[in-house]
């Protein structure tokens, strides 16, 4: 790996690296220019992101994608209401010495032993398997039979859902939900965006992509925007939106108290200012300001807020309320 005579010429090579992680992308990726911009910060961020969107928008293409440009290992697990915890952490078998005879156990790795794990359609899955996933995506480590297994750095959480088929799905509770960095709707593409999708999908040429960024150098780079200085006035900014969610506090927003039944937590606080760090970075600046945390704060608080009965019988939904909140 490259080394940097500072931490400007390091922020310098995250902004050329992600112009050029994007230029790859966008061969396989048509548009979605803003999923991809948010999933890239999340990775920089350390964090994990649910992308949320209709059957065939390239959701799980995209995740794939993006694994092979980063040279990452890459696992994806179709979540079935008969997956069970050990289908993801892995399960440990009995085995017999073949030289002595002796019985031991031994543990076979499940799919989660990887740097980017797609969790496909995580809501069909009942709650019980849905929580393994919750020491993995905040520890970096599961336990199994009382033993602790390490995840090795870096270790991504990108999991899909799909928001109108409904039947047989087990909505993700709020402690899930909470362990998400991102929230990140997937649109469909414009007229111009599918046209090309149409033009390049029919023939028989697949474009390949090549490697940008190694683990090492994620691991990196992600120590670089931890490392990024924040202005008193940018995180009080990012404070004071969270709290302005809390119905029950004397910083409620006015009128909140009606369309908001739950607000964010101090969760949400942390990673508006992780999410403006990167932000910051990936568009040349060496600090964020209150327009980098702007620029993130749909995308972290639109499944930390829960709209009241009201809101969702005037159709007001939690983007709404958010920019209400600006």
């Amino acid at each position: 790996m490259t080394q940097f005579k500072n931490e400007v010429e390091a922020a310098d090579a995250l902004a050329a690296k992600y112009q050029a992680l994007k230029k790859e992308i966008s061969k396989v990726i048509i548009g979605q220019e803003d999923v991809v911009e948010r999933l890239l910060i999340a990775l920089f961020c350390r964090g994990h992101a649910l992308l949320v969107g209709v059957p065939g928008l390239a959701k799980t293409l995209l995740i794939s994608t993006i694994a092979e440009i980063l040279d990452l290992d890459f696992s994806r697990i179709q979540f079935t209401p008969d997956l069970m915890p050990s289908d993801i952490l892995g399960t440990e078998i009995l085995e017999v010495d073949p030289d002595t005879n002796k019985k031991h156990f031994k543990f076979i790795k499940g799919p989660v032993f990887t740097n980017m794990l797609l969790a496909d359609e995580i809501n069909r899955t009942p709650p019980k398997t849905q929580a393994a996933l919750l020491e993995a995506m905040q520890e970096r480590n599961v336990t199994v039979a009382g033993e602790h297994h390490k995840l090795a750095p870096p270790f991504f959480v990108l999991a899909t859902q799909n928001p109108i088929e409904q039947e047989g799905t087990y909505p993700l509770p709020e402690a899930q939900l909470d362990r998400f960095m991102f929230n990140i709707l997937v649109d469909y593409p414009t007229i111009e965006e599918e046209t090309e999708i149409v033009r390049r999908t029919t023939t028989g040429e697949a474009e390949k992509v090549s490697s940008v960024m190694t683990a090492e150098e994620i691991i990196y780079f992600q120590n670089i925007v931890r490392n990024v200085p924040v202005a008193d006035n940018v995180i009080d900014h990012a404070v004071r939106l969270v709290n302005k969610t809390r119905i029950n506090t004397p910083h409620a927003a006015e009128g909140m108290k009606e369309l908001i039944t739950w607000g964010a937590g101090p969760r949400a606080s942390q990673y508006l200012i992780l999410g403006a760090k990167a932000n910051a970075l990936l568009h040349g600046k060496y600090s964020p300001d209150i327009e980098d945390v702007n620029a993130v704060a749909v995308s972290v608080l639109r499944h930390r807020i829960v709209p009241s009965f009201t809101a969702e019988a005037e159709g007001i939904t939690a983007d709404d309320i958010i920019r209400r909140l600006f």
